[in-house]
Order: C-alpha cells, then sequence, then structure tokens
C-alpha cells in the first residue's frame, strides 16, 4: 500500500497531479479543489493515497488530508461508489460536511456531487449513518458532529433548524450553523445570528 506521496510536483491537471518520488513519477487522480490548492509544477508536496487494484486497471488517488483519505474511503465502501463518485463528492463537500449530512440524515447534499442521483445519495446516508455514529469517520470529525448535536437536540436549537430549512437551507448546514451560536439564546436570536453567519460564507 502506498500510504503518501512527498517530492516534487512535475505537472497538474483539474483533477490529476503528477508528483516526483525517487526518480519515479506518480499520477494521482484527485478532487478537483484538491488539484487547484496545489502548488505549481517544481514546488514540493505531498499526497495522502489510496491505491485501487482491479482486474483491469491499477489506479493511485491522491489527498490533501489524511481525513479526505479516509473519508474517501469510507465513501467507496457503500454499494454503487466507485472512486470516481468518491473523488466528485470530495470535489464539492469537506471531509466534516460529509460526516455531517450523515449524520443528519441529509441525502440532498450529495445530489450536488456529479453522478450522484437520489437513490444513490439515500443509499449514502443509509449505508454510512451507523459508521459515522460510532466514530469511524475520525475523532476530530466526531468532536464536531456531537456539537452540533448537543446544540440540535436543545427545544431552541430544533426549532432553528426547521425555521432554517423552511428557508432553503439543507438541515445539514443549519444545524452546523446552529452549533457555533449560544442554545441558551431565544430562539429569533439563534435565527438572526444563523442567517447572517451562512451569509457571510457564501
Amino acid at each position: 500500500m502506498i500510504y503518501c506521496l512527498s517530492g516534487k510536483i512535475i505537472k497538474k491537471t483539474l483533477d490529476s497531479v503528477v508528483i516526483s518520488c525517487g526518480g519515479v513519477g506518480y499520477c494521482a487522480q484527485c478532487p478537483s479543489n484538491v488539484a487547484a490548492a496545489m502548488p505549481g509544477a517544481g514546488s514540493e508536496a505531498t499526497l495522502y493515497t489510496v491505491l485501487n487494484v482491479t482486474e483491469n486497471d491499477i489506479s493511485l488517488y491522491g489527498f490533501a488530508t489524511e481525513e479526505q483519505q479516509n473519508c474517501f474511503k469510507m465513501l467507496t465502501g457503500v454499494s454503487g461508489v466507485g472512486p470516481k463518485v468518491g473523488l466528485a463528492i470530495l470535489s464539492v463537500m469537506e471531509p466534516d460536511r460529509v460526516y455531517l449530512a450523515v449524520s443528519a440524515g441529509d441525502h440532498k447534499a450529495f445530489k450536488a456531487a456529479n453522478g450522484v442521483g437520489p437513490k444513490l445519495a439515500q443509499r449514502i446516508v443509509l449505508e454510512l449513518k451507523d459508521k459515522v455514529a460510532k466514530g469511524a469517520a475520525g475523532s476530530a470529525a466526531m468532536e464536531d458532529l456531537s456539537g452540533v448535536a448537543s446544540t440540535a437536540s436543545g427545544q431552541s436549537g430544533s426549532q432553528a433548524i426547521a425555521a432554517l430549512v423552511s428557508l432553503g437551507y439543507s438541515q445539514s448546514e443549519a444545524a452546523l450553523a446552529i452549533s457555533k451560536i449560544d442554545p441558551a439564546l431565544p430562539v429569533e436570536e439563534i435565527i438572526r445570528l444563523a442567517l447572517r453567519g451562512m451569509a457571510g460564507g457564501r
């Protein structure tokens, strides 16, 4: 198994990076946001990788962080989610957003990725919900989810989430927004602050 690659970037495209390690150039397919964030040719870089071997192909996939690497493995463990779809999801969602969407049952969030239709989005949430709940997604992400769950479980938090969803935000977006706000505040104030925070992030 090739866990990571560290070396000089030879070339990069919209969805791949070629890194020279020990005189060998390794081409890793990446989420588009990872490839875009990589420095230019001649720069040093590290990619955390997943090697996929099939009967007809050997492919290498690269990620900027170990959390992305682990999230990709988790996603491609879902029936119907191949490496291409896994990369597409991580091109539009950071791992913490993936875990939050699964935890909140927000299958619609996954439909933003190319190749993910309604049925596959629902399957992703269904198959990963127990894994995320048990902490398989990673300790740092689960600590964040615990904070979200704690805030959302209160009456004010639940009412605020319902109001934000009615305004067109997804359940996971709403839950993440209110997790950063004092749950002791009145519902109206929580909603106002959440809207301000989400407007600033867009």
